[in-house]
């Protein structure tokens, strides 16, 4: 599988790259495991990311961690991308982004081909995005089983 992390920089490089894109799964990876639950980009606005987040708690404490996330998400993109983090509450948003797959962690884990995951930079809808996704991963799984025996 290819890291998708690694291919960020491509992304952002090739012709219609899509940067807020590429900045919602920089943050994937640059928040962890333990903060993807509790915050979610929602968009990126120029070179501010906007997060959301449950509560006030989860906001303060991210807000203590800024300048660390800001620089992790602009050396997995390989340019000064995010200039900003804002941290709004928006429970609704957290909630709705538990109850389905962590799209940030499938999508960091991918074997797509660059070209495919460029395509799909171009759909706006991050539901659809990641079920293209996954979609094309597996028809390539399978291809590839095939290829095999």
């Amino acid at each position: 599988m290819t890291d998708l992390t690694r291919i960020l920089p491509k992304l952002l490089r090739a012709n219609g790259g899509n940067p807020e894109l590429a900045a919602k799964l920089a943050w994937g990876r640059a928040a962890g495991p333990g903060l993807r639950p509790h915050a979610v980009p929602v968009r990126l606005d120029g070179s501010t990311l906007i997060v959301a987040v449950a509560d006030a708690i989860w906001q303060k404490q991210l807000e203590h961690m800024r300048g660390e996330i800001i620089y992790r998400i602009n050396n997995l993109l390989g340019q000064s991308l995010v200039g900003a983090v804002v941290f709004q509450i928006e429970p609704s948003l957290v909630t709705a982004n538990q109850k389905r797959p962590d799209a940030a962690a499938e999508q960091s884990q991918v074997s797509a081909p660059e070209e495919l995951l460029f395509a799909a930079g171009a759909i706006t809808d991050d539901d659809l995005r990641a079920r293209f996704i996954r979609a094309a991963e597996s028809c390539i799984s399978r291809r590839d089983a095939k290829g095999r025996t």
